[in-house]
């Protein structure tokens, strides 16, 4: 009786701690950038039927990130503009976004890797 009690316990102060968030402290990702929202909604087409993100960013981005496929490297919070930014921190490494509006143009996000601390 003693051991089930202990084990009751147990349960109950585990699933009464708090849940420990995960906290992500830098990102990154790639883009392909464009001028306008259609151009963006095609890019965004022809990734969902399989085109190379990366080719695509060579040869439609008018960043100069293009060149090696949109790479940005790892980034922190407050070095992107905040719609990049808060799209790019709250995606999985591999998925890619829908366009995204900055006062840049439209940018279409894959996030290649996250560091995070729980």
């Amino acid at each position: 009786m003693k051991k089930l009690l202990v084990v009751l316990f147990l349960i109950f102060a585990i699933s009464a701690m708090p849940v420990m968030a995960e906290t992500c402290t830098m990102v990154r990702a790639s883009h392909i950038l464009v001028k306008t929202k259609e151009e963006a909604e095609q890019l965004e087409f022809y990734l969902k039927k399989g085109a190379s993100f990366e080719a695509l960013a060579q040869r439609y981005s008018l960043c100069p990130s293009g060149r090696q496929g949109g790479d940005l490297n790892f980034f922190s919070r407050g070095q992107m503009v905040k719609p990049f930014e808060e799209k790019a921190f709250s995606m999985k490494p591999g998925e890619i976004s829908e366009p995204v509006k900055t006062q840049f143009g439209w940018h279409i996000i894959k996030v290649t890797n996250k560091i995070c601390e729980f």
